[in-house]
């Protein structure tokens, strides 16, 4: 292969090397021994650089009318577009699954620059009658200032927009810290914008790593606003962090998320939506089914089919075309994964299927674990309760719909749910009583479009939203204005007497 590209953080308008001089590698987790790019390892000293490009470009961006920041990323979306195929390898060759899925990443931000662009011509606040008499009064939105975005590997493009576009066409600027896995595809969709006319500044990128970059980023006094995706006990300590110096936080964290099967649910959909729920992404998605919730009538039907289809899955590096399921993203992740299926086996579930890492041949020099499956798991065991983020799927067996919503929401994380039943009232019914964000019926627990809001409550999020008409809210405050044209001092509540 040809020398790996060398990436500069993205200064000021510059491509800068770190000041520590170090950089770190970025290796296909399908063949380790290919290196994706090579990044700086940077820390706090270029941290301090990039947000005080980001606050220099703020005074000119943030006057910038908001329907010409939209055009810009109407413009990279168009762009963006364009480059899709040749980006969607590049992203599965630094994260691992398959192109088919990259390419949907991708689309993905598409889709929110072109909805975050059109926000530029709303943007709405409100009018109201005032109670005095000749005042007028309204409520507009107005940028924030600098924004430190801290975004995940699993979705290196997808996620990283629904972050970046809003703030941007609110009128504010961005450092950004990517997941030390996954940079490059950060760099694709921002050359994008700057191609199409971005000014300097307005958006940085610093590359490195959660303790040397994150921290110094959440910490910075010039960021009021931290957005994180990632782990929740990361997000706790984000939290933390950001509380001292009252920072507006978004927070959008792990899930443990399940998928009801009731008796009378069309078990064709069900085992279509089982397997890619339980395996897409190889399990690496905060939205992932980890739990199928089945009633007793229909249990063995729908555990052998997806113990049957989860054991022909085509695994694989994702540039082959033929490749359903790809690696987990390293070797501290498939290690994790790994010692929970220990944890499941000796918490008495029983392994139907997968179970080990793939380790011969082509597979030798990637994170290749099988797609696993786990019956006779009860509601309290550690692999029902906690967020594995792989390819292991815990069915778990119920005799009514009370019991299926009751052990749904027996766990600390709220994100995504579903429910698979012909009973419309069984389907209302979940929507009301099930404590997610996000509830599917009649289809796995992913697949969010970015015109809804998305995130979760419980130990998932914080209460923001990423997405749909929210999509604004972090990246924005209120602003309350009252004009009063009566010529003289009205003293609202004191004068307004009949």
């Amino acid at each position: 292969m040809a020398n790996p590209r060398v990436y500069l953080n993205l200064i000021g308008g510059e491509w800068t090397p770190s000041t520590s001089g170090k950089t770190f590698e970025s290796r296909n987790p399908a063949d380790t021994r290919q290196v994706v790019g090579i990044f700086q390892d940077s820390n706090a000293e270029d941290i301090q650089a990039a947000v005080a490009a980001a606050k220099s470009a703020f005074e000119s961006w943030r006057l910038m009318p908001a329907p010409k920041r939209g055009e810009i990323l109407m413009r990279g979306a168009q762009l963006l577009q364009e480059r899709k195929d040749q980006y969607a390898v590049e992203m599965t060759r630094e994260m691992g699954k398959p192109v088919f899925e990259t390419g949907g990443d991708i689309v993905e931000a598409v889709d929110m620059a072109y909805f975050a662009g059109g926000e530029g011509r709303r943007m709405h606040g409100v009018t109201t009658p005032s109670e005095m008499h000749n005042k007028f009064q309204m409520s507009i939105r107005t940028p924030i200032g600098v924004c430190g975005l801290i975004t995940p590997w699993n979705f290196p493009m997808a996620v990283p927009s629904w972050k970046l576009l809003p703030a941007l066409v609110c009128g504010n600027t961005i450092v950004m810290k990517p997941a030390e896995d996954t940079p490059a595809s950060i760099f694709n969709l921002v050359q994008c914008l700057i191609d199409v006319g971005l000014p300097p500044g307005v958006v940085n990128i610093v590359t490195g790593y959660g303790p040397t970059a994150g921290q110094p980023l959440v910490e910075h006094p010039d960021v009021p606003v931290i957005s994180f995706t990632g782990s929740t006990e990361t997000g706790r300590l984000v939290n933390k962090l950001a509380a001292d110096k009252i920072k507006h936080v978004s927070l959008e964290m792990g899930g443990k998320n399940a998928m009801i099967v009731l008796d009378d649910a069309d078990l064709d959909l069900v085992f279509q939506g089982a397997v890619w729920g339980a395996f897409g992404t190889s399990g690496q998605r905060c939205t992932a089914t980890s739990r199928i919730i089945v009633q007793r009538g229909v249990a063995e039907k729908v555990i052998n089919h997806i113990v049957e289809k989860a054991s022909q899955m085509r695994i694989g590096d994702g540039t082959d075309s033929q490749t359903e399921m790809g690696p987990v993203i390293n070797q501290k992740q498939m290690e994790k994964i790994l010692n929970y299926i220990e944890i499941g086996k000796q918490e008495g579930a029983t392994l139907r299927c997968g179970g080990q890492r793939l380790s011969d041949g082509k597979y030798a020099n990637g994170f290749f674990i099988q797609p696993t499956v786990f019956t006779d798991v009860k509601p309290t065991m550690r692999i029902a309760q906690e967020e594995i983020f792989g390819p292991v799927l815990s069915i778990i067996t119920v005799d009514n719909f009370d019991e299926a919503i009751e052990v749904a929401n027996g766990v600390q994380y709220g994100l995504s749910s579903s429910i698979y039943t012909r009973d419309v009232n069984a389907a209302y019914r979940a929507m009301r009583d099930i404590n997610t964000g996000i509830v599917y019926i009649n289809a796995p627990t992913i697949g969010a479009e970015i015109h809804l809001p998305f995130g979760g409550i419980k130990a998932t999020g914080n209460g923001h939203r990423e997405a749909g008409p929210q999509l604004i809210d972090a990246f924005s405050e209120w602003k309350s204005v009252y004009v009063d044209f009566s010529g003289s001092l009205q003293r609202a509540q004191i004068d307004n007497v009949d």
